[in-house]
């Protein structure tokens, strides 16, 4: 496996207490048979295209080429989309080291802040676009859109939307923009494995190959599993599902996981958050966040399940000045390098939260690469579905949030603002 998930901290003494109990954690991975059995069903026959993604090929050379392409032709590629058109990007991209120093340079445009896009505008020539909608007809893409085809050229535009009549479709006829499709069978925040995820990765010089071969281990390890408990994803779900916790925290100890954490959010949010169930997501940015969150989540209500993500490798970067070190009295960091320190402090929360009986697992990457990266991507799309079919929902639409966006086109034409 390319991560391993650590749940021992989950669970209360046998004498009771804090935790999570082994009797109700039975019953959560005992519920979990179906669910898991329903998924198999859904790989064999086709039926949800998110999970097709992690086995295919034969686009990745079209896409290859097509970010070759766009690497050659722009210095700076921005790209406006919103939600889980943009999330799984920005996360995939993250794990470039340098980006912009050896190729193109890639910024996400999600909030339709006008400084923001203006600046873009404004900036060299080779600047170019791509727009990314499933619908079509998201408001605040389509706003940003129009604004930028009204002060740069056609040609440095690409529009990913759903074959079909929609508004980016109109625009993109009557300007001359290219279009690339988005798998109509696809919603946004299960689309990372498509061209909406990966098209960026490529951009940012990253292997898309390696990518899905990170998501199809840890699909095909799910569905070899003779049982829940042998399943990753499914552990996780029945931990979550045990707990019944108010909140869920995603505590990442790396910058590069930051972006996958507020990823995971909009996946856990929008695909559990239905008729009355739901667990409200939380990014806590382990090591800072320690300074700010971590004293409500040991002192205060008992209410939260926590995930901290962490990478297990070797320690890098310049180490501490000894001499310094004795100078401040901080002997501890004498020789220790900032890979040390985060990993001690990532160690220091884990333990300091088991200990107040708030139930804490790990997931833990023993590097981080491109098929890490899919792994674990994969992983939480897995656990959120099971979650979802153990609750009796359709994790796959958003029906509440419609009327926020019926209001607010109604507030505009009405030039209620």
């Amino acid at each position: 496996m390319r991560y391993e998930q650590l749940s021992t901290k989950c669970f209360q003494a046998a004498s009771g207490g804090p935790g999570i109990s082994a009797q109700d954690y039975a019953d959560a991975l005992a519920r979990m048979a179906p669910a898991l059995a329903r998924v198999k069903s859904w790989q064999a026959n086709g039926a949800q295209a998110f999970l097709g993604y992690a086995d295919i090929s034969d686009d990745l050379t079209m896409l290859e080429g097509m970010a070759q392409n766009l690497r050659q032709r722009f210095a700076r590629l921005v790209v406006i989309a919103v939600g889980g058109a943009s999330l799984g990007g920005q996360a995939v991209s993250a794990l470039a080291t340098n980006p912009g120093a050896d190729g193109t340079a890639l910024v996400f445009l999600d909030n339709p802040d006008a400084a923001r896009l203006q600046a873009e505008l404004d900036g060299a020539p080779d600047t170019g676009f791509i727009v990314i909608s499933k619908s079509g007809s998201t408001a605040e893409t389509l706003a940003q859109t129009m604004i930028a085809l009204d002060q740069a050229a056609a040609e440095r535009f690409l529009f990913i939307t759903s074959p079909g009549d929609n508004p980016l479709r109109r625009i993109a006829q009557e300007r001359g923009v290219s279009v690339l499709d988005h798998d109509p069978d696809l919603g946004g925040r299960f689309s990372v494995f498509s061209a909406v995820g990966v098209l960026p990765l490529l951009i940012a010089g990253l292997d898309a190959r390696a990518f899905r071969q990170g998501a199809s281990e840890t699909l095909h390890a799910l569905l070899g599993a003779g049982e829940p408990g042998a399943a990753p994803p499914a552990v996780g779900a029945a931990l979550a599902l045990a707990f019944h916790p108010a909140a869920t925290v995603f505590m990442p100890y790396d910058d590069r996981l930051l972006s996958l954490a507020q990823w995971i959010r909009q996946l856990w949010a929008e695909s559990l958050g239905k008729d009355g169930h739901g667990t409200t997501p939380i990014v806590a940015r382990g090591a800072v966040d320690q300074h700010s969150q971590l004293q409500l989540y040991l002192d205060g209500p008992a209410d939260k399940f926590f995930t901290l993500i962490r990478v297990e490798a070797a320690a890098s970067g310049a180490p501490i000045d000894a001499g310094l070190a004795a100078i401040a009295g901080a002997d501890y960091l004498a020789g220790r390098s900032l890979d040390d320190l985060m990993a001690a402090e990532a160690a220091a929360t884990r333990d300091a939260l088991a200990e107040a009986g708030r139930p804490v697992r790990e997931i833990v990457v023993p590097v981080l690469d491109e098929a890490a990266m899919g792994a674990m991507m994969m992983h939480f799309m897995l656990e959120t579905v099971l979650v979802a079919l153990c609750q009796g929902i359709n994790p796959f639409d958003q029906p509440a949030v419609e009327r926020g966006k019926e209001l607010a086109r109604e507030y505009l034409l009405r030039g209620q603002t």
